[in-house]
This record gives structure tokens, C-alpha cells and sequence, in this order.
């Protein structure tokens, strides 16, 4: 059985996709941390909202992001999601890995409901930086 948690990233991964990111702040704690690239976090909604803005932009607003292998670790209202994230875009110049092993931490609010408290797309690779 899947876990739910890879239905709940293939929905972040279409609002990014649409660039909906006021739907896309939904899924994110109040003080989530997005690792916008090695150096740079944004740290609550309103910076990851800009963030996201600025990615779709560098990305020629063309970005589609989608997972691959996805292992989840769950522990009462903590996850740890292990993801192969692959990157789609017009750009061809990035200076970033457009495949990536991607680290995200989930935690469940009062309602049950997962939300992104960590958002890594560079996974263990920050470490090298």
C-alpha cells in the first residue's frame, strides 16, 4: 500500500508545477524551512512563498518537478521522506543537479493532516557544498 505522504508530494508537485503557490503554502507548516540551494534557506510561509517565485523564474517558469523511488519513515506524528527528485525545465544552463535525493520531515497537525516542515531537495549532497 502507498503511503499517503506520496500522494500529499505529487500535489505540491503539481502547485509547483502551476505555480500555485498560494495552494502550495497549504502544505507547509508555519515555520517550515525550504533549502532554496546550498546557503540559502527560507524560513516560514511568506519567504517560501518569494522563493518559490524566484525558482519558477530562474527555471523560466517551465519548472516540473516529479518523484521517483520514495522510501518513508514514520514515527508517531514525524515522517522522513527519502525521495529521488527529478526536475524538468526549458533552462538548460542550471547550475544545479536537475536529479536529486531529496530529504523532506512531514509532521502531522492537531487535525491529522501531514505538512511539510522541511523542505530539502538536495538531500545529504548540502553536506558536500
Amino acid at each position: 500500500m502507498e503511503h499517503e505522504l506520496k500522494e500529499f508530494i505529487k500535489k505540491c508537485d503539481l502547485a509547483i508545477k502551476r505555480e500555485d503557490f498560494d495552494t502550495l503554502m497549504n502544505y507547509y507548516t508555519d515555520d517550515a524551512i525550504l533549502v532554496v540551494k546550498p546557503g540559502m534557506i527560507a524560513r516560514g510561509k511568506e519567504e517560501i512563498k518569494k522563493a518559490f517565485i524566484a525558482i519558477a523564474k530562474y527555471f523560466n517558469n517551465s519548472i516540473v518537478p516529479t518523484q521517483g523511488e520514495m522510501i518513508v519513515l514514520e514515527a508517531g506524528d514525524t515522517a522522513l521522506v527519502i525521495s529521488e527528485t527529478l526536475l524538468a525545465a526549458d533552462k538548460k544552463d542550471s547550475e544545479y543537479s536537475m536529479t536529486r535525493r531529496a530529504t523532506y520531515v512531514f509532521k502531522k497537525n492537531s487535525h491529522g493532516e501531514w505538512l511539510c516542515a522541511i523542505d530539502n531537495s538536495y538531500g545529504t549532497d548540502l553536506i558536500n557544498q
